[in-house]
């Protein structure tokens, strides 16, 4: 059955918004699972880690991926996570400031860069992101920027200080399309939905559908980074293993192989 492309774009939203807020690993989960939320930019790296520690221990993990806005939102609300994995320090400060993490196990051990990406087939050249850059010679009238939400999302909020600082965020403001997070972007940039986009390197890095363009200067906005926290009270036994799982040594491996800064 043919579907209309605006209503197959509003069913393909729908679906990553589902799996980025309930994303478990598997059908059932046990009720001693460990509930782990991470930033959605985390997906590969992070079940890649995890996957490791539960088949080596067979603890049970839950994962779920989303903006860390939405996330800190979720715990806020009361959901049950038992960490947080944030990609950003302001989201972080946001539920700490509220009394929800163990203070104590805050820490912030990778980093990310961020670039403009186009389809894998695009006619577009390498473009120096600086303020002669023109979005009009880029885009075409009618076309737009993948981006997650500029107002609330970390990757959005870097790529929005940045352009404000190269002098190219009131060009470019009007002609963003906002998604929830940082995956939903890019899958318009692999579908073709937008001939351009804003992600994590690391997010361009694990698709072969998508080119890297162009890289904002890391001058031009605040130091991307990771915070890492066990939610408040949630400190038992199982969970600090996972934690730990998360910062060892093959867990920097895997995060430096997909891209990650270590810091």
């Amino acid at each position: 059955m043919h579907v209309p492309a605006p209503l197959a774009r509003l069913l393909a939203a729908a679906v990553l918004l589902s799996l980025g807020a309930l994303s478990d690993r598997s059908p059932a989960v046990a009720e001693d699972a460990v509930t782990v939320f991470a930033a959605a930019s985390l997906t590969d790296a992070v079940t890649t880690i995890l996957d490791a520690h539960e088949a080596a221990t067979g603890q049970p993990i839950r994962l779920s991926f989303a903006a860390s806005s939405t996330l800190a939102r979720q715990i806020e609300a009361g959901a049950p996570a038992q960490i947080y994995l944030s990609a950003n320090e302001r989201w972080m400060d946001y539920v700490a400031d509220l009394g929800l993490i163990a203070p104590d196990t805050r820490v912030s051990p990778i980093g990310n860069a961020l670039v403009l990406i186009a389809p894998a087939d695009t006619p577009l050249d390498t473009v120096t992101l600086d303020a002669e850059t023109d979005w009009a010679d880029l885009l075409r009238p009618g076309e737009r920027i993948a981006i997650a939400d500029p107002d609330h999302t970390p990757v959005g909020l870097y790529a929005r200080e940045s352009m404000e600082s190269l002098g190219l965020w009131e060009t470019a403001r009007d002609r963003l399309a906002r998604t929830a997070e940082v995956r939903a972007a890019l899958a318009l940039v692999e579908t073709g939905e937008a001939p351009l986009g804003i992600v994590y390197a690391t997010d361009a890095a694990v698709s072969d559908r998508v080119t890297v363009i162009g890289r904002f200067p890391e001058d031009s906005h605040t130091p991307i980074s990771y915070p890492f926290a066990i939610v408040a009270d949630q400190n038992g036994p199982a969970v600090r293993a996972v934690y730990e799982a998360l910062l060892g040594d093959d867990a920097q491996a895997v995060f430096a192989a997909a891209g990650f800064t270590l810091r």
